[in-house]
């Protein structure tokens, strides 16, 4: 379901957006855009005089926002966490059967899988979905978005969620979207931390931000092109606990690892990312698998020994 497909959904249906932070504006403009007419909430009704002024019609109360798609109709949630859902939720819960609920919002798998649980003992299908752009990006051809859940849900829906980004269904389990979502994440603000440790490593020795970050950032471009040169489908040997160490091995990057923390120690900064890193290939060695290839560190990471 990576291929934008013909849905069951008219293409003009109404939808129900809950939450209005910048990615539910974003999305809500989009959708308006693409004709389809939008019932808004927000906890703080000033901020829907954007998506007001573009065409959407404001609901006084979740109630009103829910039955303002009939059964069968999509209500997208774009909220802080969870435990809004309930929040906003709880109240209308009388109405939201027939209807499928996507969350967009960010939790843990499992609190996901609970949602999913409970939106079923009020009759509402459950879909979680991770939008993996910032909300200027949304509804571009750059912006992807993870959905998990009833497949056949997010089939009758999907020529309404596409205008959102490119759909990437990842299977039945609510808590895969979330899994995904946390996993991107991950890279994402561990790069972010390890951008700004560089930089203020380098700021140390009078070099400004705007000549160092250039240069950072260049090589955190190539990191996934070199992770692709070692095999046709990275993660093939992974998947089978092969951990060659003919180039890169566990020693040699911790001996890395160990230089990156004195010399952050040395000018002053902070220690909890190097300690971090250090610690994984420090486990991988005491281990015994000094040996062995980078990778070998996932193993400490998944808790084995």
């Amino acid at each position: 379901m990576n291929e934008r497909q013909e849905s069951t959904t008219s293409q003009n249906s109404p939808v129900t957006m809950i939450g209005l932070g910048p990615m539910g504006q974003a999305m809500t403009r989009t959708l308006l855009a693409a004709g389809h007419p939008v019932t808004v909430w927000n906890r703080t009704p000033s901020r829907a005089d954007e998506v007001v002024g573009a065409g959407a019609s404001l609901a006084a109360t979740p109630v009103e926002a829910v039955e303002a798609v009939e059964a069968g109709g999509l209500v997208i949630l774009s909220l802080t966490d969870y435990q809004a859902m309930y929040d906003v939720l709880d109240g209308a819960a009388g109405s939201l059967a027939g209807r499928t609920l996507l969350n967009l919002s960010s939790d843990t798998p499992e609190r996901t899988r609970e949602a999913a649980a409970w939106a079923a003992d009020h009759g509402a299908t459950f879909l979680t979905g991770g939008v993996m752009v910032p909300a200027p990006m949304v509804g571009t051809p750059a912006a992807h978005v993870y959905y998990s859940g009833r497949a056949e849900a997010l089939q009758g829906h999907l020529t309404t969620v596409s205008l959102l980004g490119t759909p990437k269904y990842l299977g039945e389990d609510p808590g895969l979207a979330q899994m995904m979502y946390q996993a991107q994440l991950t890279v994402f603000l561990t790069t972010l931390s390890a951008l700004m440790h560089a930089t203020a490593m380098l700021g140390t020795a009078g070099m400004e931000a705007k000549e160092a970050l250039p240069e950072l950032l260049s090589s955190a471009d190539s990191i996934g092109a070199i992770l692709r040169a070692g095999e046709e489908h990275p993660g093939t040997a992974l998947d089978a606990g092969e951990h060659h160490g003919e180039l890169s091995t566990v020693t040699m990057m911790g001996a890395t690892s160990d230089h990156i923390v004195e010399t952050s120690a040395s000018l002053g900064l902070d220690l909890a990312l190097p300690l971090a890193v250090q610690a994984h290939y420090q486990r991988a060695i005491k281990d015994g698998h000094g040996g062995d290839n980078w990778t070998r560190i996932i193993d400490g990471i998944r808790g084995l020994r």
